[in-house]
C-alpha cells in the first residue's frame, strides 16, 4: 500500500532565539492567533480543534497524541524539518525527544532545512537573523549528529537506508561532496547506505543524480505552477485583473486551488525518480501580516480528496510495493494555513478525506496495479 508521509514543523514551543528576535514567549501560535480575514469569506485565523488546542511541544504527550491521531487516518510517518547552522541546532528539542519517547510509536525522518533564518515572516526578507552557511568539516559534523536519530528503530529506512531530506541542495556548495561525505560515514556506522532526497518546487528541476543524491521530493504547493492570479476587491467580488484601481484594493497574491492542482498534475514527468507531494490548503498570511501574503483560495477536503487519490493513483502505477512513498505538506504548518490538523473551520475533514483516498487504495488488487504498471512502461 502506499505510504503517506507529512511534513512536521516543530515550531511550537518558546526558544531562547526566537524570544530574542520576535519577543518572550513567541512561538508559532503567536502570529497564528493575530491572522485576520483579507477580505469577505477568507478564512483567518485558523484554530484548532483537535483537543489539543494551541499546544505546546515542550509537553511530551502531546507529539503522542498526534502520532495516535495521524496513524488512525492513515499517515505512515512524520517528516521532521531539521534546522542545523554550523553546529547550532534550532527547534531540536521537540525531536530529540522522541528518542526517549517509548510512547511515540510513528515512523519519522528528518529534512534538513537548509535555509538562512531571516525575518520574513513580517515581509522582511534582508534581515537576516540565521546565516546557513557550509564546510567539509561542519558536513562531517552534521552526519555524526543524526546518526543516533538514525539508530532508533522507528526512524524511517526506504530499502534498509535511512531517509534524509535536504530542502535546499542547490545551496550546497559542492552536494556532491557532501552526499559522498554523508554515505560513508553512515556506511561507518554499520548502515548498507543513506537514502538521500532533494526537496524540488523552489527551482527549476534538477536531476537529483546530479547532486549525489538518490530521487526527488516535489514540493507543494509548486511555486513554479502559480502562474494565473486572481483578484478579490476589499468587498470580496472578483476582479478582472484589467481593472487595476480595484484589483489593487487588495495587495495580496491570489490564486486558486483548483488552477494549482490541475497545473501541478499536468506537469511533465521527468526523466530522474521523483515522489509526489500534495497539499491540503495554503495561505502564509499569519506570516505576512506587514506584507502582502500568500492564499491559495479554495481549498476544501473534497478537492484534496480528489487531488491525492490521482496522486496515489499514480504513484502505484509508477512504483514497485516497496517504492510507493507520497508526501503531504503538512501536518501543522499552521502559520501557512497548511495542515491536516484538524480545526474549526473544517474539522477532521482533510483527514477524512485521507482516510478515504487510502482505504480505496487498499481495496485495489495487486495485479491490477501490476498490469497497470506495465502499460505505464510500454507508453
Amino acid at each position: 500500500m502506499t505510504q503517506l508521509w507529512s511534513f512536521y514543523l516543530p515550531q511550537f514551543h518558546p526558544i531562547p532565539e526566537n524570544d530574542r528576535w520576535w519577543g518572550s514567549g513567541f512561538t508559532e501560535w503567536t502570529n497564528v492567533k493575530t491572522a485576520k480575514p483579507q477580505f469577505p469569506g477568507h478564512y483567518q485565523p485558523h484554530q484548532p480543534d483537535s483537543g489539543l488546542g494551541y499546544y505546546d511541544l515542550r509537553e511530551p504527550e502531546v507529539m503522542v497524541r498526534q502520532a495516535a491521531l495521524a496513524r488512525e487516518y492513515g499517515i505512515h510517518g512524520f517528516v521532521f524539518y531539521h534546522y542545523w547552522f554550523e553546529g547550532q541546532r534550532l527547534l531540536e528539542k521537540p525531536v530529540a525527544s522522541i528518542l526517549e519517547n517509548e510512547h511515540f510509536k510513528m515512523p519519522f525522518c528528518l529534512c534538513w532545512a537548509n535555509e538562512n533564518w531571516s525575518r520574513r515572516w513580517d515581509g522582511m526578507d534582508d534581515d537576516v537573523l540565521m546565516h546557513q552557511t557550509y564546510s567539509e568539516t561542519d558536513d562531517l559534523a552534521h552526519i555524526r549528529e543524526l546518526i543516533p536519530f538514525f539508530k532508533d528503530e522507528r526512524y524511517f529506512k526506504h530499502q534498509g537506508r535511512p531517509v534524509v531530506l535536504v530542502y535546499r541542495s542547490e545551496d550546497l556548495p559542492d552536494p556532491e561532496q557532501t552526499a559522498g561525505l554523508w554515505r560513508r560515514e553512515v556506511r561507518k556506522a554499520g548502515f548498507k547506505d543513506i537514502y538521500l532526497l532533494r526537496v524540488e518546487g523552489i527551482t527549476d528541476a534538477i536531476d537529483p543524480v546530479r547532486h549525489g543524491f538518490d530521487a526527488a521530493v516535489e514540493f507543494a504547493p509548486d511555486w513554479r505552477c502559480l502562474t494565473r492570479q486572481v483578484y478579490i476587491d476589499k468587498h470580496g467580488h472578483w476582479c478582472d485583473e484589467s481593472d487595476i484601481a480595484e484589483a489593487g484594493s487588495l495587495s495580496n497574491r491570489v490564486f486558486l486551488y483548483e488552477d494549482i492542482m490541475q497545473a501541478m498534475l499536468a506537469k511533465e514527468e521527468p526523466a530522474y525518480k521523483r515522489y509526489s507531494c500534495v497539499f491540503p490548503a495554503w495561505d502564509n498570511t499569519a506570516r505576512r501580516q506587514k506584507l502582502s501574503s500568500t492564499i491559495i483560495y479554495g481549498g476544501s477536503p473534497e478537492r484534496f480528496r480528489h487531488f491525492l487519490a490521482e496522486v496515489v493513483r499514480r504513484t502505484r502505477k509508477k512504483f514497485a510495493a516497496d517504492d510507493r512513498l507520497v508526501f503531504i505538506n503538512a501536518w501543522n504548518e499552521w502559520g501557512e494555513g497548511c495542515h491536516l490538523e484538524p480545526d474549526l473551520h473544517d474539522g477532521f475533514g482533510f483527514l477524512q478525506a485521507t482516510r478515504a483516498v487510502l482505504q480505496s487504495d487498499r481495496n485495489l488488487p495487486d495485479r491490477i496495479i501490476s498490469w497497470w504498471r506495465t502499460l505505464f512502461r510500454k507508453n
